[in-house]
């Protein structure tokens, strides 16, 4: 099985293509409502809930969606591994049922809640606000799991250490203690030998474990619980926005891979977005797999795991089954088609798509111009519109929508994507460059894939 590879296709087609059963040490996933969500955005409660609706209609539907998915993630587990199912107030209820089915209920080891612990409280109208996921933890089999306990480090003054119940031996060390538990009579007797016994005014032995100094302050160890309040969303991580909508924060994922998987363990997100997960596996020296349906989301994951940690494509990590022919992105779902149409061209794609009037995507001439003049800045406002359709012919009515759109936004040259173009959008194009002074650039879609051949 190969390893350290991006995937870009249906999960439910690349896992039974590409991953034999029982190869997978561990399992994320993080499943969208519909397909295209990560260029989905989602203003408010009531487009969201709009969204899953349009996409499945109700939650059943969803289900009947996911259940071949989970028993292909099920199938590639291995009987060791571990898989966590991300998901939220819409579903998690009936995703818990369904992956008791496939997983068995004795199988289920954690609900964990995720608590967007830097966003806060968003006020909705008769309802306590949402601020948390669930993150569903289940094993294949309960033999020879792996799992490591992961621990917090608070750092506490003297006064704050004493309030918490922490003390101070004759030495000056910190220590808390904790029940002497099934610790026999001799482990008690050496571990007195140790100064490591506490007894308490009372009589009762309690067991002292000390703790670091770091500077003036006194560090705890805390074990992480079900709950997790100290990660903040990544809309709150800078250094880590990527524009995603649904993007997890890396501490998160980094959290999971420590916590279930070794070094050199195998990885899969099949659900991958913007690949926080094959980052954090790849950080933490394990191999991976990543899928995704989207050729914007895999070209994302491919520039963060070369920017973010100098892999390359081809080189330390492959992307495979991208789009190669107009018919594979004829069967592209029309959103992402754009997307894969705007970047292909150098463009940034238009993810607002409500009053839009005809703009898919913007082509900048930041670089050219900073080079010349000098100022970044100056040239923010200087770019071109772009077109696309996902039809065999753009016809002059297209064109005629453009030429408003260009026109509203003062733009004298544009670009028009399509599979072919009529002859009447040629003659518009021609009378519009000659007449009002409009430069549009018609580009067929096999232009531009002869274009990703010679640059890539």
């Amino acid at each position: 099985m190969e390893t350290n590879v991006i995937y870009c296709g249906d999960n439910l087609e690349v896992m039974p293509k590409y991953i034999p059963d029982e190869s997978v040490d561990l399992i994320y996933i993080d499943p969208p409502f519909n397909s295209s969500r990560n260029y989905e955005v989602f203003w408010g409660e009531a487009q969201e809930r709009r969204a899953f609706e349009d996409r499945f209609g109700d939650a059943m539907t969803y289900l009947d969606w996911m259940r071949p998915r989970i028993r292909e993630l099920h199938r590639v587990l291995k009987p060791t591994g571990s898989f966590y199912y991300h998901c939220d107030w819409h579903v998690s209820h009936y995703v818990k049922v369904e992956v008791d089915r496939l997983f068995g209920p004795n199988n289920f080891q954690n609900e964990i809640m995720w608590h967007y612990g830097g966003r806060g409280a968003k006020a909705v109208a008769g309802q306590f606000p949402r601020n948390h996921d669930v993150i569903l933890l289940y094993s294949k089999s309960n033999k020879g799991r792996t799992f490591h306990r992961q621990y917090l480090k608070r750092r506490y003054t003297a006064e704050e250490a004493r309030a918490r119940g922490l003390r101070q031996d004759e030495n000056g060390r910190w220590f808390k203690t904790a029940p002497r538990g099934d610790y026999t009579d001799a482990s008690i007797e050496d571990l007195e030998s140790q100064g490591r016994i506490h007894h308490t005014r009372t009589g009762n032995v309690r067991v002292k474990y000390f703790l670091e100094m770091e500077h003036k302050y006194v560090v705890e160890n805390v074990l992480v619980g079900d709950t997790w309040n100290d990660i903040p969303d990544a809309m709150h991580m800078g250094s880590e926005r990527l524009g995603w909508p649904t993007q997890k924060p890396l501490a998160l994922l980094e959290r999971i891979v420590a916590a279930s998987s070794n070094e050199g363990d195998v990885i899969l997100d099949a659900f991958c977005g913007c690949g926080t997960t094959l980052e954090a596996a790849a950080k933490y020296k394990r191999r991976w797999i990543g899928i995704d349906m989207s050729p914007t989301a895999c070209r994302v994951m491919a520039e963060r795991l070369d920017k973010r940690l100098g892999l390359r494509d081809g080189i330390d990590f492959r992307l495979v089954d991208m789009p190669k022919t107009e018919d594979d992105l004829r069967r592209l779902p029309h959103r992402e088609f754009e997307n894969w149409a705007v970047i292909a061209l150098g463009g940034i794609p238009n993810n607002v798509k409500v009053g839009d009037y005809g703009i898919d995507g913007r082509l900048y001439l930041a670089d050219i111009e900073k080079a010349r003049k000098g100022d970044f800045f100056e040239t923010l406002d200087r770019w071109y519109p772009i077109q696309v359709k996902q039809q065999e012919r753009a016809g002059r009515p297209d064109i005629d929508n453009f030429e408003t759109a260009m026109r509203r936004d003062k733009r004298l040259k544009g670009y028009f994507i399509a599979f072919g173009f009529s002859r009447d959008s040629i003659a518009e194009i021609k009378r519009a460059n000659q007449h009002d002074g409009l430069d549009i650039v018609p580009i067929t879609v096999k232009e531009l894939l002869e274009h990703e051949r010679v640059s890539g």
